[in-house]
């Protein structure tokens, strides 16, 4: 068994990874970098995956640079194709491809894989989620020919794909046992109008049920709901959320609960261990964004470099790439008390989450009223501050 030492392993190359490496190298030039990937180190927008069919972007054009640029640019070993087997934090060791390899300072940036749900039926195994660069590609070969798409999951990521898929001339089938779209992230008046507005553009809901089995059938898929109603698709998506990558993390000790459990400078429970994106959990908010992720690294690229820097979270609406229904979301925090004040025209719909005090805690902005969105997010106060 070989061994090598570095003073900063990620391992990931998401955007949290590939964010991190280049601030760390903004602030540090000379100290080794090493990454290491399962897949083929390219560097993406995973955002973009969810309204790429409608532009007719193949895998190939969403890649905007390929590993042997991000070596050079970087300074650093990327190793693709790799899997940590072993993470030995008392001796600062990991283990992978019958290699030892000691650092300094180690993050884990092991990203989140799409959820599972337990399925009936022969066709069971035909769903595809789509979560990355190589499930795209899937994605796009598998669908091509096929008209009738069922999407599970009417939430943020349902609802883009099945925008996009509406908009690349697809019919599209929304199923959930939500009672409205997006249920976790909009008041009821929001998601009402979502998917009144959606369903005259051309979506077929079926909420409140679920897929129970899919079954091939005259060379599609039948596919049976809880309530009995079956249904019929040529192509079957599943977008019914992330699950975070815990196993390297918990098999090492590590404290995980959502996430793997992180404080404000982003420290796991055992030294010099660092985790970021959307395997961790930052001091109980799990936030798989892009903002969230942006702001974590940028912090956390600092501590590494050797200026502790504690994270704060600045207000992150959230634009959601429904474009035949405009969306921005401001969620208030999951403790925020308060109330939704609603109003809605012709124009599109405002809701303000206020406290008790009249304080703006968050909001949604739907249709003419997205253009709110910046005057709002000023008066919104920090999601997690500095500490006094």
């Amino acid at each position: 068994m070989t061994h090598s030492n570095y003073d900063v392993v990620i391992v990931g190359s998401g955007l949290g990874a590939y964010t991190l490496a280049r601030e760390f190298r903004k602030l540090d030039k000379e100290a080794t970098l090493l990454m290491i990937t399962r897949d083929d180190g390219v560097f993406y927008s995973k955002p973009m995956l969810s309204n790429a069919l409608a532009g007719n972007k193949t895998a190939e054009q969403l890649v905007m640079k390929p590993v042997e640029k991000m070596r050079e640019e970087l300074a650093a070993e990327i190793w693709t194709e790799t899997d940590v087997t072993e993470l030995q934090p008392a001796d600062h060791s990991l283990h992978c491809n019958g290699t030892e390899i000691g650092y300094r300072q180690l993050v884990l940036a092991l990203g989140a894989r799409p959820r599972q749900l337990p399925l009936q039926g022969d066709a069971a195994d035909q769903v595809i989620s789509v979560n990355d660069l190589v499930a795209y590609r899937e994605f796009r070969e598998r669908l091509e020919g096929q008209r009738r798409v069922a999407i599970m999951g009417p939430g943020l990521v349902g609802c883009e794909f099945a925008n996009d898929l509406l908009r690349s001339g697809h019919e599209v089938q929304v199923i959930g046992p939500d009672a409205y779209p997006l249920s976790t992230l909009l008041p009821e008046e929001a998601g009402r109008r979502m998917q009144q507005v959606l369903e005259e553009k051309g979506f077929h809901w079926y909420l409140q049920r679920t897929v129970e089995r899919i079954d091939t059938q005259n060379g599609a898929f039948a596919l049976q709901l809880s309530d009995g109603e079956p249904l019929q698709a040529d192509f079957v998506l599943s977008a019914v959320g992330l699950a975070p990558n815990l196993d390297l993390a918990r098999a090492a000790g590590l404290e995980v609960n959502r996430g793997i459990e992180v404080d404000r400078h982003l420290a796991t429970s055992a030294a010099d261990i660092y985790a970021l994106g959307d395997c961790a959990e930052v001091a109980g908010l799990w936030l798989p964004y892009v903002m969230p992720i942006m702001n974590a690294a940028r912090a956390l690229a600092r501590t590494l470099a050797g200026e502790s820097t504690e994270l704060v979270y600045p207000p992150m609406p959230v634009v959601v790439k429904t474009p035949d229904f405009p969306l921005v979301v401001c969620p208030p925090a999951p403790d925020a008390v308060g109330q939704w004040q609603i109003e809605q025209d012709e124009a599109g719909l405002r809701a303000l989450f206020m406290d008790a005090e009249e304080t703006l805690r968050g909001f949604v902005l739907t249709e003419d009223k997205v253009k709110e969105k910046q005057s709002l997010t000023k008066q919104l106060p920090n999601v997690l501050d500095s500490s006094p």
